[in-house]
């Protein structure tokens, strides 16, 4: 399988993510909305946006083992935040940042798209990302 990210001459820069990515295989991988918590359903860690980040990207991870895939096979990002606003990008990036290692994600990420919500399903979740995958 081949994922190729990229961002064409004349599209926005700086951006923390590719603008475009082809890929080819056969086997779409697409992982649930993932959040701040553990299987038992506990929030995780401290650190508010900034945390829960970190864990969603964890646990989409994880969605991502069980079919065979792993972020490099990822072809486009969703992320929902509760009450967005501009001044909350430094939290969600250092979430990303945080395990960016650890979870062998892209830099910069594959086409991604945040999205500011009222709400989520709980009053306490701030984010929750959605990936999609392409494997062979």
């Amino acid at each position: 399988m081949s994922v190729q990210l990229f961002s064409p001459q004349g599209m926005m820069q700086p951006v923390p993510y590719h603008h475009v990515a082809v890929a080819s295989g056969s086997r779409h991988v697409h992982v649930a909305g993932q959040i701040g918590r553990d299987e038992a359903g506990r929030p995780v860690g401290p650190g508010g946006l900034r945390g829960q980040v970190a864990q969603a990207l964890r646990n989409t991870a994880r969605g991502l083992a069980g079919a065979g895939a792993s972020f490099s096979d990822v072809v486009r990002l969703t992320f929902y935040v509760t009450n967005w606003a501009p001044e909350r990008i430094g939290d969600f990036m250092a979430g990303v940042d945080d395990v960016a290692g650890e979870l062998g994600l892209p830099q910069p990420l594959p086409p991604a798209s945040l999205i500011g919500v009222d709400h989520l399903f709980e009053p306490d979740v701030e984010v929750e990302v959605e990936a999609t995958a392409i494997l062979d």
